[in-house]
């Protein structure tokens, strides 16, 4: 029996070993939260990113290695890959998890990006505003997600408190792009190099945090062809194995990319119920050198995020055509503890679900 093992067992990694386990794969955790919701349901090593011996006795207990989140520190997968194969590499996780280096590559693949600048001093950011005008926004190059690490710049005086606020690590800075929505790219490359597309998906964030993501995006033939060629690229130029997000805006009828995931990803959890093969069997099937599945869609999809609080379940569960999913982690403002997932035949049903979910759960998002 292959043993799968992963770093972070938050809910991605949950998701992963449902999915793994019709392979007949075992799944061993680690993460420094002996509370993790993936060691619910799998074997979970507890301890921290620094822990030599933990993490050499972690890659005696598996087969291969991935990842359910990018803030994995690359000295630890590049450590790891000395012992068992690590799939993505330690390389397509640097760049994904350094905003900066994550520019450079799509500008050398030659993707539209905003206009960026790097800055690690407060006269960094005073010519960076100069350069590139405001409205901005003040990232982290690291460890920022769900709208952390990061301060929108809208008039001088916001520059003092940003930088107060993020300063003392690198950061970079990005030109605002006024964009008509936001859309992602999921793929899959297996060790072969063979690929698979799901179709492109609009999603909705609110205070940045993702509520909601609709598949197929309605959107021009050619912008999603141009979606796949972009994701294309970066799987290759990654030499890239297993699923990969990006993150993208359409601007002026084009599109540009945002950031990069390696890893399954929110916005791609509609495709559990919603595709033939969802984004996590593939994911695996990637991993272990097998024949990826079809990512064709059984109708149209939705999800949606319960952040914060989770409705009674029989409530979700009534609206035909949902399914729910639970994460099993404590309730807090701003946590993902679950989604649920809408799959109908055409967009009127899909619309008519929705408002169902919308009169259940609290999320403006959803009048759409």
């Amino acid at each position: 029996m292959t043993v799968v093992g992963v770093l972070g067992a938050g809910q991605l990694g949950r998701m992963l070993a449902l999915a793994g386990y019709p392979l007949g794969l075992r799944f061993v955790f680690y993460d420094p939260s002996a509370e993790a919701p993936a060691g619910h349901l799998a074997e979970l090593r507890s301890s921290s990113w620094d822990d030599h011996d933990a993490l050499v006795a972690f890659a005696g207990e598996v087969d291969l290695v991935t990842y359910e989140f990018e803030n994995v520190p690359v000295a630890v997968a590049s450590r790891l890959a000395e012992r068992v194969p690590v799939h993505p590499s330690p390389r397509a996780l640097e760049v994904a998890q350094d905003r900066l280096k994550e520019k450079h590559l799509f500008r050398d693949l030659g993707f539209g990006t905003a206009p960026f600048a790097p800055v690690d001093t407060r006269d960094d950011l005073s010519r960076a505003v100069e350069a590139l005008g405001l409205p901005a926004v003040l990232k982290t190059r690291t460890e920022g997600y769900d709208g952390k690490g990061q301060r929108v710049l809208r008039r001088p005086s916001d520059l003092d408190p940003a930088f107060a606020a993020l300063g003392g690590r690198p950061l970079i800075l990005e030109g605002f792009i006024p964009f008509t929505r936001e859309l992602s790219i999921l793929a899959a490359r297996g060790r072969n190099g063979d690929t698979a597309f799901w179709p492109l998906v609009e999603n909705v964030h609110r205070d940045g945090i993702l509520r909601l993501s609709v598949a197929p995006a309605q959107v021009a033939p050619t912008l999603a062809e141009s979606a796949m060629g972009l994701a294309g690229r970066a799987l290759e130029a990654l030499d890239y194995v297993g699923v990969v997000a990006i993150e993208l805006f359409e601007h002026e009828g084009r599109l540009v990319a945002n950031e990069m995931a390696p890893r399954v990803h929110n916005s791609g959890h509609w495709t559990i119920e919603g595709s033939r093969t969802s984004q996590f069997e593939n994911h695996l099937r990637a991993l272990l050198g097998l024949p990826l599945g079809d990512t064709a869609m059984n109708g149209v999809a939705a999800m949606v995020n319960l952040i914060g609080e989770t409705p009674d379940p029989a409530s979700l569960l009534e609206i035909e055509g949902s399914h729910l999913h639970l994460y099993g982690k404590p309730a807090r403002p701003g946590r993902k503890l679950g989604h649920v997932t809408l799959v109908e035949p055409d967009r009127t049903a899909l619309g008519a679900a929705l408002a169902r979910v919308a009169s259940v759960v609290d999320e403006p998002s959803l009048s759409r």
